[in-house]
């Protein structure tokens, strides 16, 4: 579907989504090679947006995973509708006698039972989840493993076995094989290490916090009222609190957040008492904030001067 990197670059750039070379080169490389694309850093640098806006350019649905402490792979793979069966079975009793009428003994009774076993054991029991609504997709999907670092350890190497084989073995149906070959992104923000052997199978991409320019470019494509000096504004003092020893630094998604509260509020500059008004938009920790405002009225001091 696409032969040039530029062409990645532009279909994202569609989508609101601004890609470096480096992010582009990944992505294009992940589908000619058929790999699983790993995408590692800070919380809010726009991992999780990146497979929303590949899923929007390639026409693709997007099936996301949240990942959490004690997700196993019956809450990631499928639940079998035990009820369903049931009440399938009392409503089919009568069809069932007519089934069994002319048998003559229990043998015979069970090979005609037999005989009838895709009815009961079916795929219209079956509850898929994520994972497995994403092998069994009609078309090609993308499926997001979000924040995988979350997940246990006997997770993560159950999934290499998915992703391997990009098959699942369902007790009551046997061995699923994928229809399509969905397309995975895998995020993590690092608050553990994952396996080498997971890494191994996937293309790594990194994403940290974006340059002054690139940051103001996401900020004027995605809030074009505010006007673009209080945008600059706005974006250079975001890049100087992350240069703090914070708690949680402000996020690309708690920057656009700012922006647009200022233009809410009709901010024609950020003076004091704006930033005092919403200094809580882009930090989170009263810690943070605390250090974030003496760090200010140091240099609003040192400007003065």
């Amino acid at each position: 579907m696409f032969n040039e990197i530029t062409q990645v670059q532009a279909a994202l750039a569609a989508q609101q989504y601004i890609a470096t070379d480096e992010i582009a080169t990944v992505i294009f490389l992940a589908h000619k090679l058929g790999k699983p694309v790993l995408v590692e850093g800070p919380a809010g640098v726009g991992k999780t947006e990146l497979a929303k806006a590949w899923s929007a350019a390639l026409g693709r649905e997007l099936i996301r995973m949240q990942c959490y402490e004690g997700l196993d792979e019956t809450k990631a793979l499928y639940e079998w509708e035990y009820a369903k069966q049931i009440l399938y079975t009392q409503l089919l009793r009568d069809k069932l006698q007519d089934v069994l009428r002319d048998t003559q003994t229990l043998a015979q009774a069970a090979d005609r039972l037999a005989a009838e076993e895709d009815v009961f054991f079916s795929t219209r029991f079956l509850l898929p989840r994520p994972l497995l609504r994403a092998l069994l997709a009609d078309a090609p999907a993308l499926l997001l493993i979000d924040e995988i670092d979350r997940a246990d350890a006997e997770f993560e190497a159950f999934l290499l076995e998915v992703l391997s084989d990009f098959q699942v073995s369902v007790p009551e149906l046997g061995t699923l094989q994928a229809k399509h070959l969905p397309f995975v992104i895998l995020t993590s923000n690092n608050t553990r290490e994952l396996s080498e052997a997971l890494k191994r199978r996937c293309l790594y991409l990194f994403i940290d916090y974006p340059t002054i320019a690139a940051e103001l470019r996401i900020v004027k494509i995605k809030v074009p009222d505010l006007a673009p000096q209080l945008a600059r504004q706005a974006v250079e003092l975001v890049h100087r609190l992350r240069k703090l020893d914070l708690k949680k630094q402000p996020s690309i998604s708690e920057t656009l957040d700012w922006a647009r509260a200022l233009v809410m509020l009709n901010a024609q500059h950020i003076d004091e008492k704006t930033l005092a008004n919403t200094l809580t938009v882009l930090l989170k920790h009263e810690h943070d904030v605390a250090r974030a405002e003496r760090y200010l009225d140091e240099f609003s001091a040192s400007a003065d001067k």
